[in-house]
């Protein structure tokens, strides 16, 4: 059964809902009505699951999130989730990584039961094992890239792998940040959400921001430890690499296959 039957929702598309998708994974529609909510078809039912986990978590720690109102059980198809409609809109690029930074802190203070996605997905004992546990997935997916895969497998080894796992939203980037009429900062789409090192969500942001070097991200990590820069870069080859090994986009996964190999790349 859903989370909840508010207003009848069921996940059938209402007559005069309104789609507003914009990603390829997922179909989300607008809909209108006594309780309005943003209802979401996902590809991938572990996503559901995942992001229904994370906005439950979330919600338990007033953290800032979009309202889960319900959500599909196991048999759903597709799978789906209804989440409270916000009277908000995107931050500016030019202030996005000075009004994320508190949004970004509140969401790292919430500690993880383990590494990798909260739901629908395997989970991890330690941080190497699931960074690990992506390299090989990678590798197999991009066999040109297979040497590079190796090296960062070296490279998690030697690294400071004593890392108490909070939550990640780990698809940070422009539009998944919104500001609220009262100033208030939120953060959505949560289906990738995960536990682990909050360095990892900063490596995976400054992939998304395309930057050749992923040091101006830093400093949103406070109290950052002398451990803390050579972890980011890193995080940042692991993230370029599942770009260059799974992305739909051609020009991405070139880009950041001409990242990884080229000579400016540490």
């Amino acid at each position: 059964m859903p989370d909840s039957a508010m207003d009848g929702i069921d996940g059938r598309v209402p007559p005069g809902a309104r789609e507003i998708t914009t990603g390829q994974a997922n179909r989300v529609w607008s809909v209108e009505g006594p309780t309005p909510y943003i209802l979401k078809h996902y590809g991938d039912p572990r996503r559901a699951v995942n992001e229904a986990a994370a906005l439950r978590l979330l919600t338990s720690h007033r953290a800032p999130c979009p309202q889960l109102l319900a959500a599909s059980s196991g048999s759903s198809n597709p799978p789906w989730t209804a989440q409270a409609a916000l009277h908000a809109k995107p931050v500016s690029i030019d202030q996005f990584l000075a009004d994320l930074a508190e949004p970004l802190a509140a969401i790292h203070r919430i500690p993880g039961a383990h590494f990798g996605r909260l739901a629908g997905a395997g989970q991890h004992q330690s941080w190497a094992d699931y960074l690990h546990d992506r390299l090989r997935m990678y590798a197999a997916s991009a066999p040109s890239l297979r040497a590079v895969a190796r090296l960062l497998h070296q490279e998690v080894d030697a690294s400071d792998n004593a890392i108490q796992p909070v939550l990640l939203h780990h698809d940070l980037q422009p539009g998944h940040l919104l500001r609220e009429p009262t100033g208030s900062r939120l953060l959505i789409d949560w289906e990738l959400a995960i536990s682990g090192d909050q360095t990892s969500d900063l490596a995976r942001l400054a992939v998304r921001l395309d930057l050749d070097d992923p040091t101006p991200v830093l400093p949103l990590v406070s109290g950052a430890d002398a451990t803390a820069e050579g972890r980011l870069h890193l995080y940042w080859r692991i993230h370029l690499l599942a770009d260059a090994a799974l992305s739909t986009d051609r020009a991405v996964r070139e880009r950041a296959a001409g990242r990884l190999l080229g000579p400016s790349v540490r």
